[in-house]
């Protein structure tokens, strides 16, 4: 079972539209959503949570339609952190504690507390002081704290130090190793995707440029530095993108096209998103 489908969804505002996306995350499998501000990564996320409603299009989560009286139940097992912490501000953990616990059936209040000491979080610190880093960290210790299945995770990572995310990233790890557990991770933060993800879906203004694994994308795509002699012994078909150097010029290429003598090295997660976003543009 899939833990997302989406077929030809659309949602349209007056000024964006987010146009006929089709993607699937398989159980048991990381997600990493990537676009550019605006791009509808955020409006995604609120159609899967069907806290928005879509134009059209078919949604299902865990197998179960979101627009259907099974999806409250499906809720049960999604654990969920936006790109901002929404919690009243004169609350403490403590308190999170207490309303999560009447929220969630499968509440795990030791499983809670052991993540807030171990993200160092103050237990009666309240809410309107902490940094966003704490925030953060106190969202995702509710959604990991109530055996869920699938994690929808907005911006987790971002505001977090490179140790705090490298720590969390593990968890998530950790998380999918039971193969009913599945991730849909949007981020800016490539470099985390590119640790944990198994499948990318990359989305530009509103419309869905690819979803596909991430090995074949990093075997698919490569960045060739080349002189202008090298240039001129190479097919055009396999030149999707130039960047231009003082001394060489940085081609973004189809590496299965280029003749044997040629090497190009894979492509990382961000070139291949800012060169296709230049294409499309």
């Amino acid at each position: 079972m899939n833990a997302i489908e989406m077929k030809h969804v659309t949602k349209s505002y007056p000024s964006f539209t987010l146009k006929d996306i089709s993607l699937t995350l398989p159980s048991g499998c990381v997600l990493g959503l990537i676009g550019e501000n605006g791009a509808g990564k955020s409006t995604t996320i609120h159609l899967l949570m069907n806290a928005i409603h879509r134009d059209s299009g078919e949604i299902k989560i865990m197998g179960k339609e979101s627009q259907s009286p099974d999806f409250k139940q499906v809720k049960e097992e999604i654990g969920i952190v936006l790109d901002e912490a929404y919690f009243p501000e004169a609350l403490n953990a403590a308190n999170v504690n207490k309303i999560m616990r009447r929220t969630y059936k499968n509440w795990q209040e030791d499983v809670f507390f052991g993540y807030v000491r171990q993200f160092q979080l103050a237990e009666k610190k309240a809410f309107k002081d902490y940094s966003r880093g704490m925030k953060m960290k106190l969202a995702i210790a509710v959604a990991l704290s109530h055996q869920p299945k699938l994690l929808i995770l907005d911006e987790a990572t971002s505001g977090l130090d490179p140790i705090i995310r490298d720590e969390i990233l593990e968890l998530f790890n950790d998380f999918t190793r039971d193969e009913g557990h599945s991730i849909l991770l949007s981020s800016h933060i490539t470099s985390d995707l590119e640790k944990i993800s198994d499948y990318i879906a990359y989305l530009h203004q509103g419309s869905l440029i690819f979803c596909e694994e991430k090995d074949i994308l990093r075997e698919t795509y490569g960045i060739l530095h080349a002189t202008s002699k090298m240039l001129a012994d190479l097919p055009p078909e396999a030149i999707l993108g130039k960047r231009e150097g003082k001394y060489a010029t940085d081609l973004f290429v189809r590496r299965d096209l280029l003749p044997g003598a040629f090497e190009a090295e894979r492509a990382g997660i961000e070139d291949i998103m800012l060169f296709l976003a230049k294409k499309e543009a």
